[in-house]
């Protein structure tokens, strides 16, 4: 029987299985402040890959970056107040700026540096990039106006988990502002299949783009899009949004413009964003009971060198080194995903069989061991780490020959990045099940990890949308989304008996 490298199996405790990926493969850790992680340096390299790939998309549509503060006036909150109430219970407020020593000992704030306004912690920049959009904007010409940030925000979020739900994370937040809503609603659909296609493409993760519920829009916006994937436990994870806001924001903050015949109109906003949230969605889309499986595309290092050293002959130890550190030039010079592919000789004084099952936790795509044996016959010895074992449970260790390997080693990698999507989409496409007659039995008897439901519905608002919510609630569901590419309404509504209008997606959710 088959022995994992972690100590708990996805089947056993999902949950524990997930933090426990995240430890072993060195991808973040607690830090000391509630909600709050250090990313280390593996799971920094990812985020680093995410970074540099989709920001090469941003600038593709004309988006530039700038940066805005992490402090921003309460005041520019307050301006809108649908905005304000939708984050009022997450934000983080400094209220003053100077400490002093207490009576009874220990620091405390200063009464006299209170501050006149309260600053809130950055929770999302609409409001400070509402404010300078209001500056840079005169006229027609200046417009659209596209800009982007990468930066960390804050929601004091009361439950957290690691990547997935944090009181500070990473992302990025891109800030469009137009003259018309047809312009803003092009803007908002192209950051939406720009996430599609980059959760389909370098994260291989499959997703289903489409629109929110009314209940599940972003504070104050006009309409709101996500991309859902679908994690092996059967739930969904939000993976990235993307918002028409109106003019509302506008409005607010005064961003308007001259148009040709010299009036004075609103301009139409959008935001969209992502985050450290996709390196969770990644870990529970394609991990398995021995950790990680990493996406070449996002691997900081997609080919992984250990040279077998014995300590004991500095000769052949010698040999082994010039060998691997020639292996690692060739394959340096190889190009995989139009990139030069990323190869890393580990060098670290440790046993290699140690040194081979840490990169085995951490995902590295293909991991290579050199020993005397390789060098006297010109071999390598591998592992893939999409197929780390064979149907007997055995290492699938292969052992061709140096030339062969180095002519084989990028479609390699693009072998395991396809092989990594297909597998995934064939976990989406079989959970998402469409004669789904009674959703408390379906939930309740079908199974540990009971994937999606399609209904049709007939688009609710207010007081029956509600009610609907309330219902799906008592099953801890929620709507996911309403998918682009879903087939026509043919029926009456799930929920209300109305001529249905729509498909929508139900599950469980992070």
């Amino acid at each position: 029987m088959k022995k994992s490298a972690l100590s708990v199996t996805r089947e056993d405790n999902f949950a524990e299985w997930y933090q426990q990926v995240i430890a072993e493969a060195d991808l973040a850790e607690e830090s000391g402040v509630r909600g709050c992680m250090v990313i280390r340096s593996w799971g920094y390299g990812i985020w680093e890959r995410i970074q540099h790939l989709m920001d090469t998309e941003i600038k593709k549509a004309g988006v530039e970056n700038c940066y805005f503060p992490l402090f921003i006036p309460l005041s520019y909150f307050e301006k809108e107040a649908d905005h304000v109430d939708g984050f009022a219970k997450e934000m983080a407020v400094v209220t003053h700026h100077r400490l002093v020593s207490g009576e009874g000992g220990g620091l405390v704030p200063d009464a006299e540096s209170r501050l006149e306004e309260p600053l809130v912690v950055r929770p999302t920049s609409e409001t400070v990039i509402g404010q300078a959009m209001a500056r840079w904007i005169q006229s027609w010409r200046n417009l659209p106006l596209k800009v982007n940030q990468w930066a960390n925000v804050v929601r004091w979020e009361m439950r957290t988990r690691m990547f997935l739900r944090t009181s500070e994370f990473l992302w990025q937040e891109g800030h469009t502002a137009h003259a018309d809503e047809a312009d803003a609603m092009k803007e908002m659909l192209r950051a939406l299949e720009m996430y599609r296609s980059f959760a389909e493409g370098p994260l291989a993760m499959p997703v289903i783009a489409g629109e929110k519920p009314e209940n599940e829009r972003f504070p104050g916006a006009v309409t709101t899009y996500s991309i859902e994937a679908m994690m092996q436990d059967g739930k969904a994870l939000q993976a990235g949004t993307s918002h028409y806001l109106g003019t509302s924001f506008a409005q607010a903050a005064g961003i308007k413009y001259q148009d040709r015949e010299g009036g004075q109109q609103y301009c139409h906003t959008t935001s969209w964003g992502t985050s450290t949230r996709m390196i969770g969605g990644v870990i529970m889309t394609h991990g398995d009971d021995d950790g990680l499986r990493c996406p070449p595309q996002i691997a900081p290092h997609q080919i992984v060198i250990i040279p077998m050293l014995r300590e004991k002959d500095a000769e052949e130890d010698n040999k082994v080194l010039s060998y691997a550190s020639s292996l690692q030039a060739e394959l340096s010079a190889l190009s995989a995903f139009g990139e030069a592919v990323r190869v890393h000789l580990d060098l670290k004084s440790e046993k290699a069989s140690n040194k081979r099952w840490a990169w085995v936790k951490k995902g590295a795509p293909l991991i290579v061991e050199v020993g005397p044996r390789d060098v006297e016959g010109g071999n390598v010895a591998y592992l893939r780490r999409d197929r780390l074992y064979k149907d007997n449970g055995k290492p699938d260790s292969q052992f061709p020959a140096r030339a062969e390997f180095v002519a084989d080693a990028a479609a390699m990698l693009e072998e395991v990045h396809a092989g990594l999507h297909a597998e995934a989409k064939a976990r989406l496409d079989r959970n998402i099940h469409r004669n789904v007659t009674d959703l408390q039995e379906f939930y309740g008897n079908s199974g540990k990890y009971p994937g999606w439901v399609e209904l049709q519905w007939s688009k609710p608002t207010g007081a029956v949308l509600d009610k609907v919510v309330d219902q799906l609630k008592e099953l801890k569901l929620t709507i996911r989304n309403v998918p682009v590419d879903a087939a026509p309404a043919n029926g009456d509504c799930f929920f209300t008996g109305e001529p249905a209008v729509e498909r929508i997606l139900i599950g469980r959710a992070y």
